[in-house]
């Protein structure tokens, strides 16, 4: 459990630039994967056990051929181009993190239910630091050496908006995949609760790309659902089912008559939400 939250703490703050330690090359999301890895490490040679799964060979497959690759065009660089280190060895440390995190959370025992609770945890990690990161930006917190506006966009504790904007963009399709796989009510509850804070939060950052990625993640959820709902339903022809086959029918047609009318309103709701933040 303690480790399931350390690893959840550490994916949910690794966009927090503006709070790392000074002089630390390290942010704190990633002492907090670093940690994880560390305890892991630690009770595999205590005595725990990994465990080999189908996932866990398409990982190994997929980072040994990435690094086959990086290898290669690292070497064509250096042959054909000057090389700066510094970059180099960021992304080397970003590549062999993710190594770690990835394998060992894919050979945990009960991998599955581990990552689940993992991802629980990181949804309401997220949530409440949008929620902190807000309240800075209307000034209700102390904003203490943190500066959560870039011009009118919103960046929280990250470096620039579209970077707290991609975050966003897994944070919410995280928690509505949560919400609609789980038997719990409040569970599902909370779940959907949280996209709306993660919506609020991803278009104060103005960022378009964020914008057309929540909108073709909706237009994606709602036909597989309404898939999963036609195949499961039987070969009965109801009223429903006539209706919802009408709609996809119908459904790029009337996209196009009201886009002029949904573009009048999102400028309308963007601009009460800025208002909000003044």
């Amino acid at each position: 459990m303690i480790r399931d939250a350390i690893l959840a703490c550490g994916l949910a703050m690794t966009y927090a630039v503006q709070l790392d330690i000074p002089g630390s090359p390290l942010g704190i999301g990633e002492l907090l994967l670093v940690l994880w890895i560390m305890l892991s490490i630690g009770r595999v040679l205590a005595g725990g056990h990994l465990e080999t799964r189908p996932a866990l060979t398409r990982l190994v497959s997929f980072w040994t051929i990435m690094a086959l690759a990086l290898g290669v065009g690292t070497v064509v660089g250096y042959l054909t181009t000057v090389l700066y280190l510094t970059g180099l060895m960021h992304d080397t440390m970003a590549y062999l993190l993710l190594v770690g995190i990835t394998c060992l959370a894919a050979a945990e025992p009960e991998a599955d239910r581990r990552l689940r609770r993992t991802g629980w945890w990181v949804v309401g990690i997220a949530n409440m630091a949008l929620a902190i990161q807000l309240g800075q930006g209307w000034g209700w917190i102390p904003r203490a050496g943190v500066d959560p506006w870039y011009w009118d966009r919103f960046r929280g504790w990250s470096h620039n908006p579209n970077q707290l904007a991609l975050y966003c963009a897994i944070f919410g399709p995280l928690a509505l995949h949560l919400a609609t796989t789980t038997s719990n009510r409040w569970g599902r509850f909370l779940g959907i609760a949280s996209l709306f804070l993660t919506f609020y939060v991803g278009r104060l950052t103005k960022s378009d790309t964020y914008l057309y990625t929540s909108i073709l993640t909706c237009l994606t959820f709602l036909g597989l659902r309404i898939r999963t709902w036609l195949k499961t339903g039987g070969n009965g022809i109801s009223f429903s089912r006539q209706a919802v086959l009408l709609l996809l029918v119908g459904i790029l047609p009337l996209a196009m008559a009201i886009t002029p009318y949904a573009v009048t309103e999102a400028s309308v709701l963007e601009n009460f939400a800025k208002g909000l933040t003044k």
